[in-house]
């Protein structure tokens, strides 16, 4: 942080290291060198091959990528991070220029939060750094705890808010320059951009996706600690864990949760991956941690600087919890393929949407039809044509049908806001979840839950050059035979067991509120229900409860139940 003190500017540059790249001290930080210092946070992948690059002009005293990244900047400038393969955030102070730069990586996998007023300029990566440094009282960003309550997580990122009013989150993808005037100047250096080759055949795109993919796989093995990977059944932790073993040759570890509930529970899946690929497996069982539920979601939402998203990062908390246990420092998730590659049941329509005028449409409807109408739950996408209908309808999105709403106890506006990418829909949508929607909402819960447990988390699907290829791949190729992420499908033919390889149904990490708590116990009802806390400004607790049949909840209210628990807790601790 940079503060104005009786005209005097003063700064401090404070870091607390996870070691994972050359475990000596003498790569502790800040990192200083001739007029330039470093706190950084993250990984850079490629570090010895920027190393190779940089030591004919350059010596060096480490064997750690963050004296390779204070070099890059040295050489290259703010043009640094385009020649990084990694996540972090970052900030180098330049005693000559007397200027900071600082630095988020291309996806936001690395958290960097920042606040400024007339005493200064403070940053961190956590929340409660900043809260605990500028000693201010934060007002509660209430719009942002309405759509959380009522619109759910796909709303929460669609501006650099947070859940604290004048705290934000820098932007993915960009750098932001601070001078002892204290002017900001925002930078974006880079974005996605859909450049299709019709050329392209099939063959190449799933060569090309093989490549890539495998690549991006390798530079994330690269750690002087043990690494583990984080495997759900599905076919992307699974492609992971096949490429590291098979391709790679690594020995593996994989932590999995099972959960009691079968519309969530793969440990069949599971099994056959560990079986096949001969990892050590470890299990987790959800239903053996009830009894904790209250105790545990209290220190997450401490944690976290805000309620938890879903359920689905309390359960992963979980996990971080044994890797660490178990002695890991690095593990390796799965995310971000389900926004490259067609994950969602929604995908189809919306494929449908794009691919209408083309010779493809009436193959992929009648495969839909086949394959993928007897197993959707979710009545709002039983209907093929719901997108061909209205192309701008995005009531799914917000899951609006359900009327939440009906439990707010003030007015919040349902404006739909997205970024315009292309004309395609589908392509369109799947950049606005990677960026805007779903991912953000990951990564942020993903990193906070790793780095209590001291883990650093690493998503090999999210890099730039897998990303760009596949926005040149032909739309046609997306989907196909009824298989969504069929190039993935196709690209890992010789290395993933078929079972989970040609498996189309879609179970997603997730549990039931009635997995980790019991909602039958008056003393937990009346917990959740009380009239005297603070989220009765929100919440029409009265009208919730008596709607509310505790033997059968549907995945609606239980994700509204599990969001009202965490925003209470949020609330009465601020």
């Amino acid at each position: 942080y940079i503060t104005k003190e009786y005209q005097t500017k003063k700064l401090a540059l404070l870091h607390s290291r996870l070691s994972i790249i050359d475990l000596n001290d003498r790569s502790n930080q800040p990192f200083t060198e001739n007029n330039l210092t470093l706190i950084f946070n993250g990984e850079i992948y490629n570090f010895l091959e920027i190393k190779e690059n940089l030591k004919h002009k350059y010596k060096f005293k480490t064997e750690s990528d963050t004296e390779v990244l204070l070099k890059a900047y040295q050489e290259y400038g703010e043009k640094c991070v385009d020649h990084f393969i990694g996540m972090w955030a970052f900030a180098i102070w330049d005693e000559k220029k007397k200027e900071l730069f600082l630095s988020r990586d291309p996806f936001g996998e690395k958290p960097l939060f920042y606040f400024f007023n007339e005493k200064g300029f403070f940053f961190g990566s956590e929340i409660k750094y900043i809260k605990s440094l500028c000693k201010v009282n934060f007002i509660k960003n209430k719009e942002l705890i309405k759509k959380h309550l009522f619109l759910g997580y796909k709303s929460l990122n669609k501006n650099n808010e947070t859940y604290y009013n004048k705290i934000y989150n820098l932007e993915s993808s960009t750098n932001i320059t601070v001078n002892l005037e204290f002017d900001l100047k925002k930078k974006k250096y880079w974005a996605p951009k859909i450049k299709t080759n019709q050329n392209l055949s099939k063959n190449s795109a799933i060569e090309g996706i093989k490549y890539h993919l495998t690549n991006s796989v390798k530079y994330r093995l690269r750690s002087d600690v043990p690494l583990a990977f984080c495997l759900s059944g599905g076919i992307d932790s699974s492609a992971l864990v096949s490429i590291a073993t098979k391709e790679l040759n690594q020995t593996v570890s994989t932590f999995s949760i099972i959960d009691s509930d079968p519309r969530y529970n793969e440990e069949e899946n599971i099994k056959i991956v560990n079986n096949d690929l001969d990892c050590k497996s470890n299990l987790i069982n959800l239903h053996s941690n009830k009894n904790i539920f209250f105790d545990r979601i209290g220190k997450l939402v401490k944690q976290h600087d805000g309620p938890i998203a879903t359920i689905s990062y309390f359960i992963h908390s979980f996990l971080t919890e044994e890797i660490s246990k178990q002695g890991f420092k690095v593990s390796i998730s799965g995310t971000g393929a389900d926004e490259i590659f067609t994950g969602y049941y929604d995908h189809y329509l919306l494929h449908l949407e794009s691919i209408k005028d083309t010779p493809y449409f009436e193959k992929n409807l009648a495969d839909w039809e086949k394959y993928i109408f007897p197993i959707i739950r979710n009545q709002n996408l039983k209907d093929p044509f719901y997108y061909i209908k209205n192309k701008q309808d995005r009531k799914l999105v917000y899951e609006n049908d359900f009327n939440l709403m009906k439990y707010s106890t003030s007015r919040l506006a349902l404006e739909f806001e997205e970024q315009n990418y292309c004309d395609e829909l589908l392509r369109n949508r799947m950049l606005n979840e990677l960026f805007h929607e779903v991912v953000p909402v990951i990564l942020k819960h993903d990193d906070l839950n790793s780095m209590f447990y001291s883990i650093e988390n690493r998503s090999p699907y999210l890099d730039r050059d897998l990303i760009e290829f596949s926005l040149s791949i032909p739309s046609n190729y997306l989907i196909e035979n009824g298989y969504q992420k069929k190039l993935l499908r196709d690209a890992t033919a010789e290395l993933l067991n078929d079972k989970i390889r040609l498996n189309r149904q879609k179970k997603g990490f997730n549990a039931s509120i009635n997995s980790v708590v019991d909602i039958e116990n008056p003393e937990i009802l009346e917990y959740i229900f009380d009239k005297k806390s603070p989220i009765s400004e929100f919440i029409d607790l009265e009208k919730f409860k008596n709607d509310l049949n505790k033997k059968t909840i549907p995945n609606h209210l239980s994700k509204l139940i599990f969001s009202l628990i965490g925003t209470k807790i949020f609330l009465e601790n601020n």
